[in-house]
């Protein structure tokens, strides 16, 4: 089966999910057929060698294939598209470059890149690369995407005496960052952070608790693990309410907002998958922005399936839910946006107004947020309630959303050099604070605020359409 999965990846997965047979984890093949090694064998990593053809001393074409994650039964099918991986020049004695002055050029191609989960998200995107130890993360401009011959490939000179180059579809959140991170939070006067659970694995379910005001809000980061653009924004929304960066001072509008609300943020939902490489799924190979309520007979959330949602639900029913965020990165839209609960039973004049608004304050807050281009809203009472945000928008009765951060470059502020980065997403998570003091006043009021909306807090019906999008599909 590992063989066939080899050359015929599609094929083999598609028999398998039509089974409901468990995916398999496709060893790594091995790398050490100069003049690079590759690795992907840490946290969220992700690449399988299939061959080095060495072309001459100083240049070879690398082919690689995305793993997949296990399969899920709900949808049916499995996922793939994040990759994460290390090339290293090889020494000389394992077939690296014997003249240690000269610079080698290296083709690497993704041979399977039809198959992924969004391979309409190809064209346009540009991977990261990271030639300093993953200290900054720059992209390769010259990305290309082949539908026809189903690659993605780019190209890259190794200097002389590189420790190691790092290439993936976003610059990774490590699990010990993620650690790092809570650690700051728990020595920092005032916040609180608590272990709600455990995950299949048997990782902690972490809950951060900032502030001592009546509204709750809360914001989960990371349901989906390949997205790691979510945890970038904790991150930065972290630091914010916690002053991280300096010594617990935080500025003045972040203060009034933990005297107006008490922020429950859950920065990683995910944190087996984040460890495993997965795109979407976590170790049992469930989606967890499906797995919100029972669908049909499928009944979720369960400690046995997703007891990262069973255990973090459970505790928004014990608190309590004013106003929410559910953080995303979408591989397809080259901006950031937010999908509301257009589709709700619940949906009028009131929870209209309230994202309208907040949506307004947050593009005020940010000009990376825009709120023109989203997907298409749902149809009237349409919603998928196993989705986060159309659950707690329904269960709780209050604003809900979820926030898509792009894979590549933001169009609203286009950086051809950097793109959109992990610190960008960190600074829209500084932002998001604005957008939720802005509407504070009107999450529980029985006044009918919408009335009197200033213009540009006025809600617009998004599209799913750009300049540019034609060109890019």
């Amino acid at each position: 089966t590992i063989q066939l999965l080899r050359v015929f990846p599609k094929a083999v997965t598609m028999a398998m999910a039509a089974s409901k047979k468990q995916f398999p984890k496709i060893p790594p093949a091995c790398g050490l057929t100069g003049p690079v090694s590759i690795s992907s064998n840490f946290c969220g990593g992700n690449i399988v060698h299939v061959s080095t053809e060495v072309s001459s001393p100083t240049s070879a074409v690398v082919s690689l294939c995305i793993d997949q994650d296990p399969y899920t039964a709900l949808e049916d099918t499995v996922h793939s598209q994040w990759f994460y991986f290390k090339s290293a020049l090889l020494d000389s004695s394992l077939g690296g470059p014997t003249d240690l002055s000269a610079e080698i050029t290296v083709d690497y191609v993704i041979t399977n890149a039809n198959d992924v989960a969004f391979s309409s998200a190809w064209p346009g995107s540009q991977v990261c690369v990271s030639t300093n130890g993953q200290k900054s993360y720059e992209r390769k401009s010259k990305t290309t995407y082949s539908k026809k011959d189903g690659t993605l490939r780019w190209q890259h000179v190794h200097k002389p005496g590189e420790e190691g180059t790092y290439f993936s579809f976003f610059e990774p959140y490590t699990y010990d960052r993620h650690m790092s991170l809570l650690d700051k939070c728990r020595s920092t006067r005032g916040v609180e952070v608590s272990v709600i659970g455990k995950t299949l694995q048997g990782r902690d379910m972490e809950l951060v608790k900032i502030g001592t005001g009546p509204l709750k809000c809360w914001i989960n980061h990371r349901q989906h693990p390949g997205e790691t653009q979510a945890e970038w924004f904790a991150e930065g929304l972290l630091d914010r309410l916690c002053g991280l960066s300096d010594f617990g001072a935080v500025d003045g509008l972040a203060h009034k907002a933990r005297e107006a609300f008490t922020f429950y943020i859950v920065p990683n939902m995910n944190p087996d998958g984040s460890h495993l490489g997965y795109l979407r799924c976590n170790a049992g190979g469930q989606n967890l922005n499906r797995e919100w309520c029972d669908t049909g007979d499928y009944k979720a959330p369960t400690l046995e399936r997703s007891p990262e949602v069973y255990y973090v639900l459970k505790k928004m029913d014990e608190i309590g839910v004013d106003c929410f965020a559910d953080i995303h990165g979408d591989e397809e839209m080259p901006f950031n946006f937010i999908a509301g609960a257009e589709g709700c039973t619940n949906w009028g004049p009131r929870l209209q107004g309230l994202q309208g608004a907040f949506l307004g304050a947050f593009c005020r807050a940010n000009p990376d947020m825009q709120k023109e281009v989203s997907y298409d809203p749902e149809d009237a009472n349409g919603a998928n309630l196993a989705v986060c945000s159309n659950q707690i928008a329904t269960r709780f009765d209050c604003l809900a959303i979820t926030l898509e951060m792009p894979y590549k470059d933001c169009l609203t502020c286009p950086d051809p050099v950097r793109g959109y980065t992990g610190g960008r997403c960190a600074a829209l998570g500084k932002s998001i604070v604005d957008a939720f003091m802005h509407v504070k006043d009107w999450l529980r009021t029985d006044e009918p605020f919408w009335e009197t909306l200033q213009e540009d807090d006025l809600y617009v019906r998004p599209k799913e359409v750009w300049e540019g999008k034609e060109a890019e599909e």
